[in-house]
């Protein structure tokens, strides 16, 4: 331990000193009786060993920076280097394919299969993910299982699609390929040397790619996990309001939260109805829409924007704005048309009605 520590001081990768590296076999058994002791694999003190790597090319170490190094206890269970070496070759591994952070355990298992007389298998070691940091992602900071992430409301199509791109690209420019398209193009000699970064808005950015090439009604029936029952008691009416917010949402956990007004009216304080600093003209837009929509027995889309077009005139904001609130109880929300339409023509007379006996309670509030 004291040989290690002055060597990392030193900035040295610690290695065996070879202290024992000389002794007989005959005092080797008489003092593992009494002394802790480990079986070490004798690495030639000159020299290199080398590969090549299918992704990182000719790998080459030297024997000198190895040193001997440990491949049973005392008690002759195997360690890690000796066990792999030999259980690739018992299985007929052919490719071993793994991390980065196994490059230092190669050339210890390719001096135990050359002294042993086996095969040597082909090697690819993959980049590390990485955190935004770029550090290695940590278990800490990323969630470690996939079905957390459906339970988040990411689709299966958007993950495999982006667990693919992390240090793999295709030929081409494309970013979203279906899972038959990776399995077409994937080529491991394409992978990267770089750490790959596990980049979060990158995954929702295809994750919202892929709810939008969705149809309203396959959405309709996934988010039901993520909704309340009564929500998709009106299999009809959840459609509708699907079709309106899945240009918003990034995962199908968001439309529970971006859609919840469609379902109930949030309360909302009177001042969210009102444009800018012009009151005056908010609430009378208000009630000329109330009244234009009751004098009508069916509301359709050229009828809405007929109205607020007209009370409009070339201002747009004491129109739009309070009919949008009005009907959402929200400051951010999509619009007022789009939102109607999904009401219903008695549900947007219900909500415009609240939104009035707010603006008339508020009005009496400041005469008295």
């Amino acid at each position: 331990e004291a040989d290690r520590q002055a060597q990392l001081s030193q900035g040295l990768a610690p290695k065996y000193s070879g202290k024992c590296r000389g002794i007989s076999a005959a005092e080797a058994r008489e003092r593992a009786k009494s002394e802790n002791c480990t079986v070490r694999f004798k690495v030639p003190e000159k020299g290199e060993i080398s590969f090549t790597d299918i992704i990182r090319g000719k790998v080459s170490f030297n024997f000198d920076n190895i040193g001997d190094f440990v491949i049973a206890k005392s008690d002759g269970t195997p360690l890690y280097n000796f066990a792999a070496a030999v259980d690739d070759y018992d299985m007929n591994i052919t490719h071993v394919i793994r991390g980065e952070d196994h490059l230092s355990n190669t050339p210890k298992q390719l001096a135990i299969q050359e002294a042993l007389g086996f095969t040597r298998p082909t090697y690819a070691h993959l980049p590390l993910l990485l955190g935004p940091d770029r550090k290695k992602l940590s278990k800490r900071l990323a969630q470690t299982s996939l079905i957390e992430y459906k339970n988040d409301g990411y689709l299966s199509e958007a993950m495999f699609n982006f667990l693919a791109f992390l240090g793999w690209h295709p030929e081409g420019n494309e970013e979203i390929l279906s899972r038959e398209e990776l399995i077409e193009q994937f080529d491991i000699k394409r992978v990267q040397k770089g750490g790959a970064v596990f980049n979060e808005e990158k995954l929702n950015w295809l994750n919202a790619s892929y709810i939008r090439s969705l149809k309203p009604g396959e959405i309709a029936q996934s988010i039901k996990a993520f909704i309340p029952k009564e929500w998709a008691r009106d299999e009809r009416f959840l459609e509708n309001a699907v079709k309106v917010e899945q240009e918003r949402i990034k995962t199908l956990k968001d439309f529970a939260r971006n859609a919840a007004f469609f379902f109930e009216l949030p309360d909302y304080p009177p001042n969210l109805l009102i444009w800018n600093d012009e009151p005056d003209e908010s609430k009378a837009s208000l009630r000329k829409i109330y009244e234009e929509i009751q004098s009508q027995s069916v509301m359709t889309r050229d009828m809405l924007e007929g109205i607020l077009e007209k009370q409009a005139a070339g201002n747009r904001g004491p129109v739009y704005w309070p009919f949008r609130v009005a009907l959402s109880g929200q400051r951010s929300s999509p619009g007022g048309v789009e939102t109607a339409l999904v009401l219903g023509r008695e549900e947007t007379l219900r909500r415009l009605e609240i939104a009035l006996d707010k603006i008339n309670a508020e009005d009496e509030a400041e005469k008295s």
